[in-house]
């Protein structure tokens, strides 16, 4: 059986030449390269939804593959990938950088120049050691087996637009439908999702910043069980440590998470740091929620232009979510698609505060009535999302939009007019 190997290089130079060479091996098929990080997850996710036998045996990494460092790329497809075995390509041979390979999850390593010999030894290795994975996977082992839970990430135009009561609601839906869901505040500085669901915490997201192995146990540890049964996963109670989560510790636990769970939301504010944008490219759907005023479409355009710039996420790949919604407002949730070039949840969150006034000062959001037009809202947002289980014959959405690299949601989109924005 032919070893299908995937090259993940971003430089078309050294692409060249290492499919060359792959093409060389006995037994070798090399697939169609991939040119990024994004690419790379992307095109296993959508391989392992299918069937682990559909995943490549084999990924080469290319150290300079980006935008995500080539250790954490690895790492991340470790975690999420077990039965693919991963070669590092690189320029530098040293130990350090060997053990640091190794410990991130690869199984080998190819000095460059490249040379036929080394690959070739590599290759072969890796290659049996993934058939052994998944003949073990085959025979029912206690393997987690690929793509992970599904990642979304709720974001704020501006702060005050609705983007915490946004996430909690998802995630109670989620839990509520029979998923595990884990919650994360990750507005690391002033997040307080403990205070919309009235708990007293000792850990926090900071408390697993600095482990580089994240166990089972020791994410068990970090994790706050909700009487409703969703994991939470909090922001410090001291804003300024939210500075030690780095973008590669984010990274790290937003797997370890996914490993865990079927569903992952997490809160990412409105300000914009490492952490929160290393989440925002990792996400299988990326919310922006605005409020349908001049002042936070204004918001949400630049934030998806600041995205787009800093490549953390496409436009299109974006959903934006309309909060506090009237049929009287002159800016309706099409002209603001065609505003901010992104996608448009077919679902708006009607503008009713009076629902939410006494659960909020009370702490109690989980309790919100089952009849509030604003909690039907965001369970049917869930619901077109993808995050529900719904029972044969029920609504399961309205096809996949453009922003969500998973469930599936109508796109809103007209010529509209209104206020220049």
């Amino acid at each position: 059986m032919p070893t299908r190997i995937l090259p993940a290089v971003g430089d078309a130079d050294a692409v060249r030449s290492l499919t060359t060479l792959l093409s060389q091996l006995p037994d070798a098929e090399p697939v169609t390269p991939v040119a990024d990080s994004t690419q790379l997850v992307d095109t296993l996710a959508r391989l392992a939804a299918e069937s682990v036998d559909e995943l490549p045996e084999i990924v080469v990494v290319h150290e300079r593959v980006g935008p995500v460092p080539a250790l954490e790329l690895i790492r991340e497809v470790a975690l999420r990938f077990p039965a693919v075995g991963v070669i590092l390509i690189t320029s530098d041979a040293s130990p350090g950088l060997f053990s640091a390979a190794m410990d991130c999850g690869a199984r080998g390593l190819v000095s460059l120049p490249l040379s036929y010999e080394e690959l070739a030894s590599r290759v072969q290795a890796v290659a049996q050691w993934s058939v052994g994975v998944r003949r073990h996977l085959g025979h029912g082992g206690d393997v987690f087996p690929g793509v992970g839970g599904r990642l979304v990430t709720v974001s704020g135009a501006k702060g005050g637009v609705g983007a915490t009561l946004t996430a909690v609601q998802l995630a109670l839906a989620a839990q509520a439908s029979g998923q595990s869901t884990a919650l994360v505040d990750m507005d690391l500085q002033t997040g307080d999702i403990a205070s919309y669901l009235d708990v007293q915490f000792r850990r926090s997201v900071v408390d697993l910043a600095a482990i580089s192995d994240i166990s089972p146990r020791v994410l068990a540890d970090a994790v706050f069980r909700h009487d409703t049964g969703v994991a939470l996963l909090l922001a410090p109670g001291e804003g300024e440590r939210g500075e030690e989560v780095t973008d590669r510790a984010a990274r790290q636990i937003v797997s370890a998470l996914r490993s865990r769970y079927e569903v992952v939301v997490l809160d990412c504010g409105a300000q914009l740091g490492g952490a929160g944008a290393a989440a925002v490219e990792m996400a299988d759907t990326a919310l922006l929620v605005t409020t349908p005023d001049v002042v936070a479409v204004r918001a949400a355009k630049r934030t998806v232009r600041m995205w787009d710039r800093l490549q953390v996420r496409k436009a299109e790949e974006t959903t934006v979510v309309v909060n506090r919604h009237t049929r009287a407002t002159e800016i309706q949730p099409a002209l603001i698609g065609k505003i901010t070039g992104t996608a448009v949840a077919g679902t708006a969150v009607p503008a009713n505060f009076k629902e939410l006034q006494a659960v909020v000062d009370a702490g109690r959001l989980h309790e919100l009535d089952a009849r509030s037009t604003v909690k039907q809202a965001l369970w049917g947002l869930a619901g077109e999302l993808g995050l529900v289980k719904s029972p044969a014959g029920t609504h399961k959405g309205h096809g996949r939009m453009r922003g969500d690299r998973g469930g599936g949601v109508r796109c809103v989109r007209s010529q509209g007019a209104g206020r220049p924005l």
